[in-house]
């Protein structure tokens, strides 16, 4: 892991820690030791203390008495749990999105669907895509302007990258064939304001995601060009 740049920081701890397991260097149930970060990190135990303090707010870490902290596992069941909080929480941003849209907020939305696109044509790797896909999505619940809807959202969202990274790593093909067109759809029917479809599509858009990686986990296929990761 990267030291941080400077001590005694918990939210840079977190961050740091966060990357890790973003990036697989901390898989799910691994056991995050507070001596162990501190001397990686070079920050005191009560910095780390913290910072999987704000991790476990996000859900990424779990902590348990006498058993300390760890990174969450991607059951079937977690998956399940996540989606379908994240499903009703899209549904609601895009219907209210969809009643507020802006000529401006639309326009931004359609950008990001362009570098979506570029990155694909591009090779970039999935993880780009995804962070273009978070970006886009935090966009659409900007547009909805409700806060406290947003930070439903922010509660989420760190466990939905994770969840999102995985399912990308374990069949990123079928990812980056549906990423750029899914997105668009949902720029097009906020442009005409149509509040039932476009609610309906963020829903399904979700939904199928989940169904996805709940049958990658539950029946992985051996390794093929369609499923290596990047």
């Amino acid at each position: 892991m990267r030291r941080a740049r400077r001590r005694g920081l918990a939210h840079e701890a977190a961050d740091r820690i966060r990357d890790s397991i973003f990036e697989g260097l901390l898989p799910p149930g691994t056991a995050l030791r507070e001596v162990e970060l501190a001397t990686s990190l070079d920050v005191s135990r009560g910095s780390v203390r913290e910072g999987l303090a704000i991790l476990e707010r996000e859900g990424l870490v779990r902590s348990e008495w006498h058993r300390g902290a760890r990174v969450i596992d991607l059951s079937p069941a977690d998956v399940d749990e996540v989606y379908t909080v994240r499903a009703a929480l899209e549904r609601l941003a895009t219907r209210t999105a969809a009643a507020r849209a802006t000529p401006e907020r639309l326009t931004e939305l359609s950008v990001l669907v362009s570098a979506m696109e570029q990155a694909l044509a591009s090779g970039a790797d999935s993880a780009t895509l995804l962070s273009l896909d978070i970006a886009f999505h935090d966009r659409v619940y900007e547009t909805a302007g409700n806060s406290r809807l947003i930070r439903a959202w922010e509660g989420v969202r760190s466990q939905v990258y994770l969840f999102q990274l995985t399912r990308i790593r374990l069949g990123h093909a079928q990812y980056r064939a549906v990423v750029v067109e899914e997105h668009r759809d949902v720029v097009r029917m906020l442009a005409a304001g149509d509040t039932p479809r476009v609610a309906e599509a963020a829903e399904e858009h979700v939904d199928s995601a989940r169904r996805a990686l709940v049958r990658m986990l539950t029946d992985p296929a051996p390794d093929t060009p369609a499923n290596t990761p990047d």
